[in-house]
């Protein structure tokens, strides 16, 4: 199994601890079943910062690239409802990367998932890196306490700054290339950020501004559960 289509929005923000009950409300509740709704929307996924930190991992798995920019989804962006309107500016420090499906194997819902935002150190070492990095893609689902690994690489589609972007003061940050690590052994999954996934050994590969994060799932769901 792999990822559910041939792209993904991946996305990381923080919101303050006397906001997220409200918040996990909305997102499981309201936001999740407008994005299932959308044609393209496969699946869409929630992990909260490991430990209970304010810090909030979010990927939505789309049948292709073109899903970005299409007309249902640009409406949903342009016209949020009163609740997300409200929702959206507690959304602090969004990084929102929207991205094609470099290599893809196991199981994406886990309850533990390491995150790594990375960039190619220079761009002739863009094709070693991919080749590496798809290399670990292929092996690391097979370890014990691991089950599945994804990477991905941001391609902006060609819109405007939407209404939701200008509500959380239109600064998104983005991930030039997502690497995503899931699991069902918290201590296993956390040492690839120490071992196989670390600073120094992605460096090794020709990878440069690291930045990992560990996560716990929250929520899960594909269109049919949304009632």
């Amino acid at each position: 199994m792999a990822l559910l289509g041939k792209a993904a929005l991946a996305m990381w923000w923080e919101i303050d601890a006397q906001a997220f009950g409200e918040f996990a409300h909305w997102h499981a509740h309201e936001h999740f079943s407008e994005r299932l709704g959308i044609a393209g929307f496969r699946r869409a996924s929630r992990w909260r910062q490991a430990g209970g930190g304010a810090g909030v991992f979010v990927m939505y798995e789309l049948e292709g690239h073109e899903v970005l920019s299409s007309p249902a989804y640009l409406a949903r962006l342009n016209a949020p409802s009163a609740w997300s309107t409200r929702m959206m500016p507690l959304h602090r420090h969004m990084m929102r990367s929207q991205c094609e499906v470099l290599a893809s194997r196991g199981a994406l819902t886990a309850a533990h998932a390491l995150t790594v935002r990375l960039s190619p150190a220079r761009p002739e070492l863009s094709e070693g890196l991919r080749a590496a990095l798809t290399a670990l893609i292929d092996e690391l689902p097979q370890r014990a306490g691991l089950t599945g690994a994804h990477l991905l690489r941001h391609r902006a589609p060609a819109i405007a700054q939407t209404t939701e972007q200008k509500i959380r003061g239109g600064g998104d940050g983005v991930a030039d290339w997502v690497l995503v690590v899931t699991g069902y052994d918290a201590a296993e999954v956390g040492a690839l950020a120490q071992e196989a996934l670390s600073t120094e050994a992605l460096a090794a590969l020709g990878a440069t501004d690291m930045a990992h994060g560990r996560h716990e799932l929250a929520f899960s769901a594909v269109p049919a559960d949304m009632v």
